[in-house]
């Protein structure tokens, strides 16, 4: 198993300890990439895909793990884009 697949079981069991670079690094594998125009120099960020509409969520602070809903969210999103 891979370090992408690793971080896709990760993610699906939904723990607390889910930094933000882990999903960054997820998402890359999937096609996503992180937008750096406009308001996403901020806490508010965007993972733009060609084929999908953007993922939009807040960049955890102070500390690197994100929130529970921003998990549930994720997951959501991939899955109704199909891609998970």
């Amino acid at each position: 198993m891979g370090k992408h697949e690793k971080l896709l079981a990760k993610l699906k069991s939904r723990p607390k300890d889910f930094t933000f670079q882990e999903l960054a690094t997820l998402l890359a594998g999937f096609g996503y990439r992180l937008s750096t125009q406009g308001r996403s120099s901020g806490s508010a960020v965007r993972f733009v895909h060609s084929e999908h509409a953007p993922i939009s969520l807040h960049k955890p602070h102070p500390s690197n793990e994100l929130k529970r809903y921003v998990i549930e969210d994720v997951i959501e999103r991939l899955e109704r884009d199909g891609v998970i």
